[in-house]
């Protein structure tokens, strides 16, 4: 018992240092900044940058001016255009990355110089990606050139400086697309659970979805968060951003894959094909199945990539390029170019709550699963 309590105490003393640091610099800050989104702090000029700025608390004030005010039209862009590269990120660097897996898993001859190439672009920093991309998008040049090469005209697609945009959809009718997301995600996982035998969460979720689409139909259409429709949509000067980004995970994913691929029993193949599967079955019902958990975790990080992605837009299109801006840029610029401290902190509190609905699900099913375990 008293070594029990020695080696406890001892981890305690250990551990406390980590905890203390993460205490003050990690949750300190971000407690911080929550405050300082509930105040006014860089509203007025004179008391942005003062020794002792006068500060009074505005409480959602900032969050009002965001989402519905005439001046804040860049980020709800910037939120549309965070939508939109998450998804096409996520779904190119899943795709490219299993496709290269499946290569590699096959033994191709050099394969040991094939996963180098795949995964030397992982190594380089976005600044290093956003760079090189930035040289082969120019308008003038690189990609658009390249058709020369064949004796045809040269391209003129304005990869990172066009302001067309496609499925476009009016801001107004967020609350109703938000809801009607969330209340079929949530009839969703009633349907798991009813599968699953967990009556207690298959009526709890079932409830909130139908609270959830009631509001949607009866009451989310006469929801106005502006006086006049405000479009948005995908701006195509996104793809080139998207494009270079995929590029430098797609090795991550693949390095995933590979290495579930790697790990599947030879057992099970055989079994399957001793049980008549050809390829296609064996992929569709053996093989994809046991990667599922792999999927999972790359789209929880890449995800968690996205959302919070600045420098390889900076190095790419810059910072006053609002076609292809996202949050964490508007809020860089909104602090330190303008000093308006808040409405800065609100928007970082934004990105906070974006990244904890990707990541607290995982962590809590991830925790959920060791307690099981154990």
């Amino acid at each position: 018992m008293k070594g029990l309590s020695r080696d406890r105490l001892w981890s305690i003393l250990v551990l406390l240092p980590s905890v203390l640091l993460l205490a003050v610099f990690v949750y300190g800050f971000i407690g911080r900044t929550v405050v300082v989104s509930l105040t006014d702090w860089g509203s007025d000029p004179a008391q942005a940058l003062a020794l002792n700025p006068v500060i009074r608390p505005v409480g959602l004030a900032n969050y009002q001016e965001l989402f519905t005010g005439f001046l804040q039209v860049r980020f709800r862009q910037e939120l549309v255009n965070t939508l939109f590269f998450t998804l096409f990120f996520i779904v190119g660097c899943l795709g490219l990355g299993l496709a290269l897996a499946l290569v590699l898993d096959r033994n191709p001859r050099g394969e040991g110089l094939w996963r180098t190439i795949f995964l030397f672009p992982m190594s380089l920093s976005f600044i290093v990606t956003g760079t090189i991309w930035r040289w082969m998008l120019q308008p003038q040049g690189g990609l658009n050139q390249v058709p020369t090469a064949l004796g045809l005209p040269a391209g003129s697609f304005g990869w990172l400086s066009s302001t067309e945009s496609i499925w476009k959809f009016d801001w107004n009718a967020l609350p109703l697309l938000t809801a009607t997301v969330v209340g079929a995600v949530l009839a969703l996982l009633a349907v798991r659970a009813v599968r699953a035998g967990d009556r207690t969460r298959a009526l709890v979720a079932g409830a909130c979805a139908a609270l959830l689409l009631g509001w949607a139909f009866l009451v989310g259409p006469n929801v106005k968060l502006l006086p006049a429709p405000e479009p948005h949509g995908f701006n195509l000067a996104l793809i080139g951003i998207i494009v270079a980004a995929v590029w430098q995970m797609s090795g991550y994913t693949m390095a995933l894959y590979l290495a579930g691929l790697r790990g599947i029993p030879e057992e099970l193949r055989e079994a399957a094909r001793v049980d008549g599967a050809n390829d296609l079955g064996l992929y569709r019902h053996v093989i994809f199945p046991l990667l599922a958990p792999i999927t999972l975790s790359a789209m929880i990080i890449l995800g968690h990539i996205s959302l919070k992605i600045f420098d390889l837009v900076y190095a790419m299109a810059g910072p006053d390029n609002t076609a292809t801006s996202v949050p964490a840029l508007n809020m860089y610029l909104t602090s330190f170019r303008q000093n308006q401290f808040a409405l800065g902190a609100a928007i970082g509190t934004v990105l906070l709550i974006l990244v904890a609905f990707v990541i607290v699900p995982y962590l809590a099913n991830a925790f959920r699963g060791e307690r099981g375990n154990a």
